[in-house]
Protein backbone atom coordinates (compact mmCIF):
# COMPACT_ATOMS: atom_id res chain seq x y z
CA UNK A 1 0.00 0.00 0.00
CA UNK A 2 1.04 3.00 -0.74
CA UNK A 3 2.44 6.56 1.55
CA UNK A 4 2.06 9.47 0.37
CA UNK A 5 4.39 12.50 2.60
CA UNK A 6 4.05 15.73 2.37
CA UNK A 7 7.08 17.42 2.97
CA UNK A 8 5.98 21.03 4.05
CA UNK A 9 6.81 24.05 6.26
CA UNK A 10 5.64 27.46 5.03
CA UNK A 11 9.12 29.11 5.82
CA UNK A 12 11.41 28.74 3.00
CA UNK A 13 15.14 27.67 3.24
CA UNK A 14 14.72 25.36 5.93
CA UNK A 15 15.60 22.37 3.56
CA UNK A 16 11.97 21.07 2.45
CA UNK A 17 13.39 20.48 -1.56
CA UNK A 18 16.62 18.70 -0.15
CA UNK A 19 14.51 16.22 2.03
CA UNK A 20 12.14 15.37 -0.82
CA UNK A 21 14.87 14.88 -3.25
CA UNK A 22 16.52 13.22 -1.08
CA UNK A 23 14.23 10.98 0.48
CA UNK A 24 13.12 10.16 -2.66
CA UNK A 25 16.63 8.86 -4.18
CA UNK A 26 17.26 6.84 -0.63
CA UNK A 27 13.71 5.03 -1.21
CA UNK A 28 14.94 4.05 -4.61
CA UNK A 29 18.11 2.93 -3.59
CA UNK A 30 16.11 0.76 -0.97
CA UNK A 31 14.46 -0.65 -3.99
CA UNK A 32 11.18 0.96 -3.49
CA UNK A 33 8.77 2.47 -6.68
CA UNK A 34 8.61 6.69 -5.76
CA UNK A 35 7.12 9.52 -7.29
CA UNK A 36 8.29 12.80 -6.14
CA UNK A 37 5.96 15.95 -6.98
CA UNK A 38 7.04 19.17 -7.28
CA UNK A 39 4.51 21.29 -5.61
CA UNK A 40 6.39 24.66 -5.67
CA UNK A 41 6.05 27.28 -8.56
CA UNK A 42 9.93 27.34 -8.04
CA UNK A 43 10.80 24.37 -9.45
CA UNK A 44 13.76 23.37 -7.55
CA UNK A 45 12.65 19.96 -6.79
CA UNK A 46 12.17 19.66 -10.82
CA UNK A 47 15.63 21.18 -11.16
CA UNK A 48 17.40 18.99 -8.70
CA UNK A 49 15.91 15.99 -10.26
CA UNK A 50 17.82 16.79 -13.32
CA UNK A 51 15.01 18.25 -15.49
CA UNK A 52 15.09 22.05 -17.53
CA UNK A 53 12.06 23.24 -15.28
CA UNK A 54 11.28 25.96 -18.57
CA UNK A 55 11.58 23.13 -20.87
CA UNK A 56 8.72 21.20 -19.20
CA UNK A 57 5.88 21.38 -21.66
CA UNK A 58 3.05 19.59 -19.22
CA UNK A 59 3.85 19.57 -15.50
CA UNK A 60 1.49 19.63 -12.33
CA UNK A 61 -0.28 22.47 -13.37
CA UNK A 62 -1.64 20.47 -15.54
CA UNK A 63 -2.81 17.57 -13.39
CA UNK A 64 -4.32 20.07 -10.51
CA UNK A 65 -6.44 21.90 -13.32
CA UNK A 66 -8.07 18.62 -14.90
CA UNK A 67 -5.82 18.97 -18.36
CA UNK A 68 -4.02 15.87 -18.27
CA UNK A 69 -3.55 12.63 -16.18
CA UNK A 70 -0.70 11.51 -13.68
CA UNK A 71 0.74 9.21 -16.81
CA UNK A 72 0.85 12.35 -19.05
CA UNK A 73 2.85 14.20 -17.26
CA UNK A 74 5.25 12.20 -15.37
CA UNK A 75 9.01 12.14 -15.93
CA UNK A 76 12.04 10.10 -15.18
CA UNK A 77 14.31 11.90 -12.18
CA UNK A 78 17.99 11.57 -12.25
CA UNK A 79 17.87 9.42 -9.39
CA UNK A 80 15.42 7.03 -11.07
CA UNK A 81 12.09 7.91 -9.30
CA UNK A 82 9.35 9.12 -11.51
CA UNK A 83 8.51 13.01 -10.77
CA UNK A 84 5.68 15.23 -11.75
CA UNK A 85 7.67 18.47 -12.62
CA UNK A 86 6.70 22.19 -11.49
CA UNK A 87 7.33 25.77 -13.23
CA UNK A 88 5.93 29.29 -12.98
CA UNK A 89 2.89 27.63 -14.52
CA UNK A 90 2.02 26.48 -11.33
CA UNK A 91 1.12 30.00 -10.31
CA UNK A 92 -1.62 29.97 -12.44
CA UNK A 93 -3.21 26.86 -10.67
CA UNK A 94 -3.96 28.64 -7.42
CA UNK A 95 -5.62 31.33 -9.13
CA UNK A 96 -7.75 28.45 -11.03
CA UNK A 97 -8.36 26.29 -8.21
CA UNK A 98 -10.06 28.91 -6.19
CA UNK A 99 -13.14 28.91 -8.13
CA UNK A 100 -13.83 25.73 -8.14
CA UNK A 101 -15.35 23.40 -6.24
CA UNK A 102 -13.52 20.14 -4.33
CA UNK A 103 -10.47 22.60 -5.19
CA UNK A 104 -8.70 21.10 -2.02
CA UNK A 105 -8.54 17.94 -2.94
CA UNK A 106 -7.84 17.75 -6.90
CA UNK A 107 -4.29 16.23 -6.17
CA UNK A 108 -6.13 13.32 -3.58
CA UNK A 109 -8.04 12.73 -6.73
CA UNK A 110 -5.74 12.75 -9.30
CA UNK A 111 -3.22 10.30 -8.02
CA UNK A 112 -5.87 7.70 -7.49
CA UNK A 113 -5.46 5.44 -10.29
CA UNK A 114 -1.74 5.60 -10.19
CA UNK A 115 -1.20 4.35 -6.53
CA UNK A 116 -0.45 0.85 -6.93
CA UNK A 117 2.23 1.49 -9.02
CA UNK A 118 4.21 3.37 -6.23
CA UNK A 119 5.37 2.38 -2.45
CA UNK A 120 5.30 5.68 -1.82
CA UNK A 121 4.74 9.47 -2.80
CA UNK A 122 6.78 11.97 -2.15
CA UNK A 123 5.29 15.57 -2.19
CA UNK A 124 7.57 18.77 -1.69
CA UNK A 125 5.46 21.37 -0.78
CA UNK A 126 5.78 25.92 -1.39
CA UNK A 127 7.06 27.77 1.44
CA UNK A 128 3.40 28.91 2.08
CA UNK A 129 0.07 27.63 3.31
CA UNK A 130 -2.02 27.86 -0.02
CA UNK A 131 -4.51 25.80 -1.78
CA UNK A 132 -1.56 24.05 -3.24
CA UNK A 133 -0.12 23.24 0.44
CA UNK A 134 -3.72 22.22 1.31
CA UNK A 135 -3.79 20.14 -1.70
CA UNK A 136 -1.10 18.30 -0.79
CA UNK A 137 -1.94 17.67 2.95
CA UNK A 138 -5.41 16.30 1.96
CA UNK A 139 -3.71 14.09 -0.35
CA UNK A 140 -1.10 12.80 2.30
CA UNK A 141 -0.93 10.31 5.03
CA UNK A 142 1.89 11.92 6.65
CA UNK A 143 4.03 15.09 6.95
CA UNK A 144 7.47 15.61 7.77
CA UNK A 145 8.50 19.45 8.57
CA UNK A 146 11.82 20.16 8.51
CA UNK A 147 12.41 23.08 10.29
CA UNK A 148 15.83 25.42 12.16
CA UNK A 149 15.39 25.27 15.97
CA UNK A 150 14.68 28.60 16.30
CA UNK A 151 12.30 31.01 17.83
CA UNK A 152 10.64 32.07 14.33
CA UNK A 153 10.47 28.53 13.12
CA UNK A 154 8.78 27.44 16.24
CA UNK A 155 6.45 29.84 15.61
CA UNK A 156 5.97 28.78 12.47
CA UNK A 157 5.37 25.26 13.18
CA UNK A 158 2.75 25.71 15.69
CA UNK A 159 0.57 27.52 12.83
CA UNK A 160 1.13 24.83 10.30
CA UNK A 161 0.58 21.83 12.92
CA UNK A 162 -3.27 23.27 13.41
CA UNK A 163 -3.46 23.96 9.73
CA UNK A 164 -2.84 20.04 9.66
CA UNK A 165 -5.30 19.14 12.53
CA UNK A 166 -7.80 21.23 10.77
CA UNK A 167 -7.51 19.81 7.68
CA UNK A 168 -7.35 15.98 9.29
CA UNK A 169 -10.08 17.16 10.87
CA UNK A 170 -11.99 18.11 7.79
CA UNK A 171 -11.30 14.55 6.16
CA UNK A 172 -11.91 12.44 8.82
CA UNK A 173 -8.81 11.20 9.41
CA UNK A 174 -5.20 11.57 11.19
CA UNK A 175 -2.00 12.92 9.21
CA UNK A 176 1.35 11.71 11.23
CA UNK A 177 3.51 14.55 11.87
CA UNK A 178 7.42 14.27 11.92
CA UNK A 179 9.84 16.96 12.34
CA UNK A 180 13.41 17.00 11.49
Amino acid sequence: MVKIISIANQKGGVGKTTTSINLSASLVAYKKRVLLIDLDPQGNATMGSGLEKQSCELSIYHVLTGKNSVEDVKAQGSGNYDLLPANRDLVAAEVELLKEIGRESRLKHALEPIQQAYDYIIIDCPPTLNMLTVNALVASDGVIIPMQCEYFSLEGLADLNNTIKQIAKLINTKLHIQGI
